[in-house]
């Protein structure tokens, strides 16, 4: 291929797929990318987008609702249902319109329709006119996402029994919701519902929510779960789901009946890896996911993925990178030795309220590894920015080498707390040390200043 233009076809349309898309086309790539719903991405600007958009319109409710203990006179507020879902739709048309006209200024061709592999270098999509459209291709990146997962014993209807696509937001404001599933996805409903001043049920499959992660965390968050006056379902899986005209009907393994008057899954999601070709071309997969190697290469050596589908962390920064370094290996820039993605140093937050995130390795994960830490946690109740927002909930908690002092990880729970990671983020990913972060300047005041405490 020297002294020619390298042709990437790229299938969907979600982060990866497009930071991918723009990448390689600046680098001197013909590119196509191909998308059957929304450019942007269904995941992205249907599910991640509206929730924290929803999040957001309830962390105002909420501190409304407490503006007597800032000083304030008592606010009233109420839920305009409508505006809220004007809100949403509009924030989706203008990123969906920023990141097409982000691709078009790249040069990048646009087709709309279904893209599926007809060889190691072909590609055929049945497009959205009726017609089919047939591309050759060096680079084919296969970036098609994922879909809320749907057991065989839940009826979806999209009115009553909802998944997270059917909820930015839901046909109406339920009165009683019953969330199933206590992950990243389910809690933050939680959180989001309540705020609304919903009433709002959690069926817990474990002995904490927020399975996996930090203790410490999963209490904070239940505290506050139960201060709103949710209720915690611990313990108990979910068998079945019946529908009435007025209300749901939950029944759990352990024998408790749970009613409302709508139920919303968040149990997973599920690669959308079907009717690509993928078995027909020569491409491993397991479980629906493709495998892929440290540069995001399939069995197949032109064939790359990303995104969902790869089977690595399911989130849209994750996704986007990946789309990058795929451009960047694609064209050549890799051919000597690089960084490859540490999938292990990847920042993640979860939007509830007080937010969480986290970075590295969590101190859980250390001890269960037999591995030796430092770990030290400081309070927001010692922040003088925190006492100042009248909001003093949660804590910073840094994991770093008692030999060396390097950060290794850490987790934060509290007001911003997805903007404070970063910190630690940058000190995880640089190799920098609890000393970097004690000797570093922070602003007074500020909730940054409790991370160079927490490093002491």
């Amino acid at each position: 291929m020297s002294g020619q233009t390298k042709r990437f076809v790229i299938i969907g349309g979600g982060p990866g797929g497009t930071t991918c898309a723009t990448y390689a086309a600046r680098l001197g790539a013909e590119v196509v990318l191909i998308e059957k719903d929304i450019v942007g991405g269904a995941a992205h600007l249907l599910d991640c987008i509206p929730s924290k958009a929803m999040i957001a319109t309830g962390g105002a409710m909420s501190m409304m609702k407490r503006a007597a203990e800032m000083g304030l006179a008592k606010v009233q507020v109420e839920l305009d249902f409508e505006a809220l879902r004007r809100r949403i739709q509009g924030i989706e048309t203008h990123l969906e319109d920023s990141v097409s006209s982000l691709l078009e200024s790249q040069g990048v061709r646009l087709v709309e329709g279904v893209g599926r592999l007809t060889g190691t270098n072909s590609v055929a999509v049945d497009c959205a006119d009726g017609s089919t459209l047939d591309l050759e291709a060096d680079i084919i990146v296969l970036s098609t996402g994922s879909r809320p997962r749907i057991p065989e014993w839940a009826p979806i209807d999209g009115i009553r029994v909802l998944t997270t696509r059917h909820s930015y937001p839901p046909p109406e404001l339920p009165e009683h919701l019953i969330v199933i599933g206590s992950g990243v996805t389910g809690v933050e409903f939680v959180h989001m519902f309540s705020s609304f001043g919903s009433e709002v049920t959690l069926v817990v499959s474990r002995n904490q929510v927020l399975p996996g992660k930090d203790p410490e965390v999963a209490k904070v968050l239940e505290q506050s779960f139960l201060d709103r006056g949710v209720r915690l379902v611990m313990g108990a899986r979910a068998q079945s789901i019946e529908t009435s005209d007025s209300q749901v009907t939950v029944r759990c393994d352990d024998g408790r009946v749970l009613t409302g008057t709508h139920v919303l899954l968040a149990i997973g999601s599920m690669p959308n890896s079907e009717n690509l070709g993928l078995d027909e071309v020569g491409v491993e997969s397991e479980r629906g996911y493709v495998k892929v190697d440290h540069n995001l290469k399939s069995s197949v050596p032109n064939i790359y993925v990303a995104g969902d589908l790869s089977g690595k962390l399911p989130l849209s920064s994750v996704a986007s990178t990946q789309g990058r370094k795929i451009a960047e290996h694609g064209m050549g820039l890799h051919a000597g030795p690089h960084r490859h993605l540490d999938y292990d140093k990847a920042a993640s937050a979860i939007f509830t309220d007080p937010e969480i995130a986290e970075v590295g390795l969590a101190e859980v994960d250390a001890f269960a590894e037999g591995r030796k830490v430092r770990v030290t946690k400081v309070p927001f109740s010692m922040s003088a920015k925190a006492l100042i927002n009248n909001d003093i909930r949660g804590f910073a908690k840094i994991v770093s080498d008692p030999a060396t002092g390097v950060v290794l990880g850490g987790s934060i729970v509290g007001r911003h707390a997805a903007e404070l990671i970063a910190v630690i983020a940058l000190a995880v990913t640089a190799g920098l040390t609890v000393t970097d972060l004690v000797e570093s300047l922070f602003v007074h005041p500020a909730l940054t200043e409790i991370l160079g405490e927490a490093a002491e």
